[in-house]
C-alpha cells in the first residue's frame, strides 16, 4: 500500500503569497509622483521666497547704472586684478611648479635676509654640519645657560687679580 502525503500545492516556481508585481510596480509609480510632487513644493517655495526678497529690497538711486555683464567669463588680465590666493586654472601644472621651485629653494645657497646676514643653505650641508657639530642642548638642572654675559663676567673674574691679594690677606690667621 502507497501512501502519498499531500502538504498543500506542490508546484514549483516563486511564492505568490508575499508580493505581487503589480503592488511593486505601484509602489515604484507612487515613488515617482511622489517625487516630482515634492520638486515642484520645493520649486514653489522658492519661487515665492525670492519674490518675496525682491520686494523687500531697496529701491537703487535711478542715478546708479545697471550693468548686466556675465561675471563667469574673465580674461586673464582680469584674474591679476584678484587679491591672493587665487583659483587654480591647472592644479597639477601649479603644483609641479610649485614643488619644483621648493626643490630649488631647499637644495640650494641664498639669502634669506640679507640686510641681517641671513643665508640658507642646502639640506645636505645642513645634516653634514649636525653631524659635525651636534644639536644644541639644554644645560643641566642647577647651572647657569652660557651666555655672552655670563661668559664675560667669569672671565673677568678669573682675570681680575687686583683683589687677590686683599682676599689672602682676610684668609690668613693673625
Amino acid at each position: 500500500m502507497t501512501e502519498q502525503i499531500k502538504h498543500g500545492h506542490a508546484e514549483e516556481g516563486y511564492e505568490r503569497q508575499d508580493l505581487t508585481a503589480r503592488a511593486v510596480y505601484a509602489f515604484l509609480i507612487s515613488l515617482i509622483v511622489g517625487g516630482v510632487i515634492v520638486y515642484f513644493i520645493v520649486w514653489g517655495l522658492y519661487h515665492f521666497m525670492d519674490a518675496r526678497q525682491r520686494r523687500l529690497q531697496p529701491q537703487q538711486s535711478p542715478l546708479v547704472q545697471q550693468v548686466e555683464t556675465d561675471t563667469r567669463i574673465v580674461s586673464p588680465d582680469e584674474i591679476k586684478k584678484f587679491p591672493e590666493p587665487r583659483l587654480e586654472r591647472n592644479e597639477r601644472i601649479e603644483i609641479n611648479d610649485f614643488r619644483l621651485k621648493e626643490e630649488q629653494t631647499l637644495n640650494s645657497y641664498g639669502w634669506v635676509d640679507e640686510k641681517a646676514g641671513v643665508v640658507r643653505i642646502p639640506i645636505e650641508r645642513a645634516i653634514e654640519l649636525i653631524a659635525q657639530r651636534g644639536l644644541p642642548t639644554t644645560p643641566k638642572a642647577g647651572q647657569i645657560p652660557p651666555s655672552t654675559v655670563n661668559l664675560g663676567t667669569q672671565a673677568a673674574e678669573r682675570s681680575d687679580t687686583s683683589d687677590e691679594s686683599a682676599k689672602t690677606k682676610k684668609q690668613a690667621p693673625k
